[in-house]
């Protein structure tokens, strides 16, 4: 399949976005945005990452035209041992120890149990995010005093119920990217549709959240600060992913070369992801803790240098190679050839099982795919 190019390109902002979280510079002074310009970056680019992951199970199985039968089943294992490797990546990040919190543990549970809904059509992928967005913040504060550690990312309850990356309340982010997902994502049509529906969710997440505060609700549940997980800050980051979505597409449509470097940048996320963390661990945690305009710039400079350049030479990053690979291996379920049958002459006295099959006895849709021969005397 052809790689939608807005696609990466959203990715390059996702993965900047978080570099910018781990070592840009804190301007939360300013009163011009509340919180200053780096809370921009803090949440909402993750959210991006884990929506274009839903995006990803899509075009995996299909795009706008799922598949069904054997390659249906192969899509499942591709995304399944996609899974297992970003859980394994995820638990060696967190032994370097660095002070960021790693998604990719959370984000591979994402990745399997978004495997169960490939066949859903896109009312039910959007009917159920919105139930997670709204009982997910429910379940984690009445879970409250269930004891937590982010730095375990093997322990299911950790995955859960987290303090940044929740996936009780994060699967409405896959949700709504599979549903995404399964759009005709090259056509003008849709970008305008996210754009508008991302405006919305804007409004309605941050502009609800400041106007239900004077109604006295728990403030855990009516935040729209950054990792609060609301309900208000779930719907406000993901209409900031669609309108960044929306751009992107449309951008990569129109003018595919105008953004190379963020494109390559996407490309090779889950490489520049790791790549990342690994130089933090190398040169210490004074680049997150003290962080500095040079340090930030050098940051962004060097990944998108390096991405670019490895893109334009070599193509596939060194991880996603790994992934593609050895995925798509594990899902080579093609039967091998059968070999010509043949059918016995009728006897006198026939035995149960010798006569011949129907022409479309294995004609049952189980099959979707089999290569079907006819019977040779």
């Amino acid at each position: 399949m052809r790689r939608i190019v807005g696609l990466d390109t959203a990715r390059g902002v996702a993965i900047l976005g978080m570099l910018t979280a781990h070592v840009g510079p804190d301007d939360g002074w300013r009163t011009a945005p509340p919180g200053g310009w780096s809370q921009l970056a803090d949440g909402r680019p993750s959210a991006l990452f884990v929506l274009l992951a839903g995006v990803g199970l899509a075009l995996l199985s299909g795009g706008d035209d799922p598949v069904r039968g054997t390659r249906l089943v192969q899509a499942r294992l591709r995304i399944l041992v996609r899974a297992a490797l970003l859980v394994v990546l995820g638990a060696l990040l967190v032994r370097l120890g660095t002070p960021v919190v790693v998604i990719l543990a959370v984000y591979g549970g994402l990745f399997a149990a978004g495997t169960l809904v490939l066949r859903w059509p896109r009312r039910a992928l959007l009917a159920v995010a919105a139930v997670f967005a709204l009982l997910g913040p429910v379940v984690r504060l009445l879970l409250a005093g269930v004891a937590v550690t982010d730095a375990e990312p093997l322990d299911p309850v950790a995955v859960l119920l987290n303090d940044y990356y929740p996936a009780v309340v994060w699967m409405a982010y896959v949700l709504v990217g599979v549903a995404v997902g399964r759009s005709d994502l090259r056509a003008g049509r849709t970008h305008l549709l996210l754009a508008g529906s991302g405006a919305a969710l804007v409004l309605l997440g941050h502009g609800g959240a400041w106007a239900v505060r004077p109604l006295g609700l728990p403030p855990a549940l009516v935040t729209a600060e950054p990792h609060s997980s609301t309900t208000f800050e779930v719907v406000g980051n993901t209409g900031t992913a669609l309108l960044v979505v929306a751009a992107c597409l449309a951008v990569g449509v129109r003018w595919p070369r105008a953004l190379a470097p963020v494109t390559a940048t996407g490309a090779l996320a889950l490489t520049a992801y790791c790549g990342h963390l690994v130089v933090l661990a190398a040169l210490g945690t004074d680049l997150v803790y003290a962080p500095t305009p040079s340090t930030w710039a050098a940051f962004c400079v060097v990944t998108v240098a390096a991405c670019w350049a490895w893109h334009a030479l070599v193509g596939r990053g060194p991880l996603e190679a790994l992934l593609h690979t050895v995925s798509t291996r594990a899902a080579d379920t093609a039967p091998d050839p059968l070999p010509p049958r043949t059918l016995r002459a009728p006897s006198a006295d026939p035995v149960v099982g010798d006569a011949p099959e129907p022409a479309d006895a294995t004609d049952d849709g189980v099959g979707e795919g089999r290569e079907h021969r006819p019977a040779t005397p």
